[in-house]
């Protein structure tokens, strides 16, 4: 039996580490190909070497002798950059991790598709941003993305064997992050520090803060209109602080099924990876009489009015989301650096939207590259002015 050819991008990353565990545990069956990282060049290192990798990259043109140093003798190629990224994703794999942050996520997700493969996809970036030109990539190829975010493997795996039309509602559950407990009126005082501290997990700053203003569930929001080809008002998100229920989809006969997992990423990328089977994996089995109880609660929109944003960036469709992507980052970037305060984010962002899409022609823009690339240049510059105007 053949190994199957894999690549992963973003391997020292969360996502990148547990695709790794997954690896190893059956590391006969796989021939890695590619692996990536940004600056974490030791384990970058270490894991190429691990996998026996043909080619290690790291996106920081400026660790590329560093890089070269801790693979030297190892028999592994190194490369370095965004052009190498790419480079390393036109090799041809039958399955590839898409787990590099940010938009840099997206050519080398689009150069793998290529190959006609699967591509299991965490980057967000790539479908709020791009998703038609990602999945009509895909369509061209012959090619299947695959969703790595909890929420939409969930939806995913409701789906299955069920005709979508026959869908009335797609609900995406929320935690609702560090302030879903805190008086209305005292989100205008938050700070970095308490916005860096979720309740549930410990995570990176900038996912933290985004799931304290739910600006991350506005970007599932958006990824499942795009992936599922739902209708926005057919997509819902609710408040379930104990987040076990991942994803909910709700069927003309009244049925709702709803997906139930530990707060485990290695599921969501083992489905990916082993898909269309079902594979044991290493995670945590729930006990339902210990957890005793889920709740539910709706989403104030006066909380968290990012909600609100994407369900408007959904009905302007276009290259709104490349729009809503470059004002949400700058607004976070300004948060972080105290130039605004924590509920001025989304104004920031209402405005960007306002200002840009009425009347800029950029919703029947045509979603290539180049058009991609320009309208986030001129999301974040529009940003920029309101703050500095503030």
């Amino acid at each position: 039996m053949s190994k199957r050819r894999i690549s992963i991008f973003g391997a020292t990353g969360s996502i990148g580490q547990s695709t790794i565990d997954l690896i190893k545990r059956d590391f006969d069956a796989y021939d890695v190909v590619a692996v990536s990282g940004g600056q974490n060049i030791a384990q970058l290192a270490k894991d190429a070497i691990a996998l026996r990798a043909d080619v290690a990259v790291t996106a920081d043109e400026s660790k590329l002798a560093a890089l070269r140093a801790a693979l030297a003798g190892s028999g592994v190629d190194v490369a370095a950059g965004q052009a190498a990224l790419i480079e390393a994703a036109a090799r041809p794999v039958d399955w590839t991790m898409s787990a590099i942050v940010g938009a840099a996520g997206l050519e080398p997700g689009l150069e793998a598709l290529k190959h006609g493969g699967t591509l299991a996809l965490a980057n967000k970036e790539s479908l709020v941003t791009a998703g038609k030109l990602l999945m009509s990539t895909a369509k061209a190829h012959g090619a299947r993305v695959l969703p790595v975010d909890s929420e939409h493997s969930a939806v995913f795996q409701a789906l299955v064997g069920e005709d979508m039309s026959t869908v009335e509602r797609v609900i995406i559950t929320a935690s609702g992050g560090a302030f879903r407990d805190w008086p209305l009126e005292t989100l205008k005082d938050a700070t970095v520090a308490s916005a860096s501290t979720h309740p549930n997990w410990n995570m990176g700053q900038r996912i933290t803060i985004d799931s304290a203003s739910m600006f991350n569930k506005a970007l599932e929001l958006i990824e499942t209109r795009e992936f599922f080809d739902v209708a926005p008002e057919k997509i819902e998100t609710i408040m379930h602080p104990q987040s076990l229920v991942h994803a909910l989809v709700g069927y003309n006969d009244g049925a709702i099924m709803a997906h139930v997992g530990p707060h485990d990423m290695r599921h969501a990328i083992g489905y990916a990876l082993h898909w269309p089977e079902r594979q044991h994996l290493p995670v945590e089995r729930l006990d339902l009489a210990k957890i005793s109880q889920l709740e539910f609660r709706e989403v104030d929109l006066a909380r968290y009015p990012a909600i609100g944003l994407a369900h408007e960036v959904m009905q302007r469709g276009g290259l709104s989301g490349a729009v809503f992507i470059a004002a949400k980052d700058a607004a976070l970037d300004a948060f972080i650096d105290g130039r605004i305060g924590f509920v001025q984010m989304a104004e920031l962002v209402a405005d960007v939207l306002d200002a840009l899409l009425p009347d800029s022609g950029l919703i029947d823009a045509t979603m290539s590259l180049d058009n991609l690339r320009q309208t986030t240049q001129i999301g974040a510059e529009h940003a920029q002015s309101w703050i500095d105007r503030v």
